[in-house]
Protein backbone atom coordinates (compact mmCIF):
# COMPACT_ATOMS: atom_id res chain seq x y z
CA UNK A 1 0.00 0.00 0.00
CA UNK A 2 1.69 3.24 -1.25
CA UNK A 3 2.10 6.05 1.45
CA UNK A 4 0.01 9.14 0.58
CA UNK A 5 1.39 12.53 1.44
CA UNK A 6 -2.24 14.34 1.23
CA UNK A 7 -4.53 13.96 4.68
CA UNK A 8 -7.82 14.52 5.32
CA UNK A 9 -8.69 17.74 6.29
CA UNK A 10 -6.05 19.40 4.19
CA UNK A 11 -6.24 22.28 1.46
CA UNK A 12 -5.70 21.66 -2.22
CA UNK A 13 -5.87 22.52 -5.48
CA UNK A 14 -6.83 20.71 -8.65
CA UNK A 15 -3.81 20.93 -10.86
CA UNK A 16 -5.03 19.07 -13.68
CA UNK A 17 -7.85 17.59 -15.60
CA UNK A 18 -11.47 19.38 -16.13
CA UNK A 19 -11.50 21.15 -12.58
CA UNK A 20 -7.94 22.35 -12.34
CA UNK A 21 -7.31 25.66 -10.44
CA UNK A 22 -10.65 24.43 -8.29
CA UNK A 23 -9.56 24.39 -4.53
CA UNK A 24 -10.92 22.49 -1.64
CA UNK A 25 -10.79 20.69 1.85
CA UNK A 26 -9.94 16.75 1.84
CA UNK A 27 -12.83 14.93 3.24
CA UNK A 28 -12.03 11.57 2.65
CA UNK A 29 -8.63 10.19 1.80
CA UNK A 30 -9.35 6.19 -0.43
CA UNK A 31 -5.75 5.19 -0.09
CA UNK A 32 -6.81 2.25 -2.02
CA UNK A 33 -7.55 3.79 -5.01
CA UNK A 34 -4.99 6.21 -4.52
CA UNK A 35 -7.73 8.88 -4.70
CA UNK A 36 -9.17 11.59 -2.89
CA UNK A 37 -13.11 13.81 -2.11
CA UNK A 38 -12.22 17.04 -2.43
CA UNK A 39 -15.03 19.46 -0.99
CA UNK A 40 -16.92 21.46 -3.79
CA UNK A 41 -14.91 19.73 -6.92
CA UNK A 42 -15.60 17.18 -9.23
CA UNK A 43 -19.23 17.32 -8.62
CA UNK A 44 -21.49 14.77 -10.29
CA UNK A 45 -25.37 14.30 -10.21
CA UNK A 46 -26.66 11.25 -8.70
CA UNK A 47 -30.03 10.20 -9.47
CA UNK A 48 -31.85 9.00 -6.32
CA UNK A 49 -34.30 6.54 -6.29
CA UNK A 50 -37.67 7.66 -4.13
CA UNK A 51 -37.01 5.92 -0.09
CA UNK A 52 -38.15 6.26 3.36
CA UNK A 53 -35.96 8.76 3.80
CA UNK A 54 -36.48 10.08 0.30
CA UNK A 55 -39.84 10.00 -0.64
CA UNK A 56 -39.74 12.27 -3.13
CA UNK A 57 -36.48 10.77 -5.23
CA UNK A 58 -35.06 13.06 -7.71
CA UNK A 59 -31.41 13.87 -8.68
CA UNK A 60 -28.43 14.97 -6.03
CA UNK A 61 -25.41 16.72 -6.12
CA UNK A 62 -22.17 15.08 -4.73
CA UNK A 63 -18.41 15.13 -4.94
CA UNK A 64 -17.31 12.24 -7.39
CA UNK A 65 -13.41 11.38 -5.92
CA UNK A 66 -10.15 12.71 -8.07
CA UNK A 67 -6.65 11.12 -8.39
CA UNK A 68 -4.34 12.15 -5.84
CA UNK A 69 -1.93 13.07 -8.70
CA UNK A 70 -4.09 15.50 -9.68
CA UNK A 71 -4.13 17.41 -5.90
CA UNK A 72 -1.42 19.78 -4.77
CA UNK A 73 -1.03 20.99 -0.92
CA UNK A 74 -1.73 24.47 -0.43
CA UNK A 75 0.02 25.83 2.21
CA UNK A 76 -1.16 28.77 4.61
CA UNK A 77 0.07 31.39 2.38
CA UNK A 78 -2.30 29.65 -0.42
CA UNK A 79 0.81 28.52 -2.57
CA UNK A 80 0.72 25.02 -3.95
CA UNK A 81 3.71 22.94 -2.35
CA UNK A 82 5.15 19.20 -2.22
CA UNK A 83 5.28 17.61 0.92
CA UNK A 84 8.52 16.39 2.71
CA UNK A 85 8.91 14.45 6.24
CA UNK A 86 11.60 14.76 8.40
CA UNK A 87 12.05 14.66 12.25
CA UNK A 88 11.97 17.19 14.98
CA UNK A 89 13.28 15.70 18.26
CA UNK A 90 10.91 12.21 18.78
CA UNK A 91 8.10 13.65 16.51
CA UNK A 92 7.97 12.57 12.56
CA UNK A 93 6.27 16.24 11.15
CA UNK A 94 5.46 16.82 7.47
CA UNK A 95 6.55 20.34 6.27
CA UNK A 96 6.39 22.55 2.84
CA UNK A 97 9.12 22.40 0.48
CA UNK A 98 8.79 25.53 -0.72
CA UNK A 99 9.02 27.83 2.20
CA UNK A 100 9.81 24.70 4.78
CA UNK A 101 7.38 25.33 7.01
CA UNK A 102 5.71 22.02 9.29
CA UNK A 103 2.43 21.91 7.94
Amino acid sequence: MAKLKIKSGDTVKVIAGDHKGQEGKVQVVLIEKNKAIVEGVNMISKHEKPSASNPQGGIAKKEAPIHISNLALVDKDGNTTRVGYRMEGDNKVRFSKKSNEVI
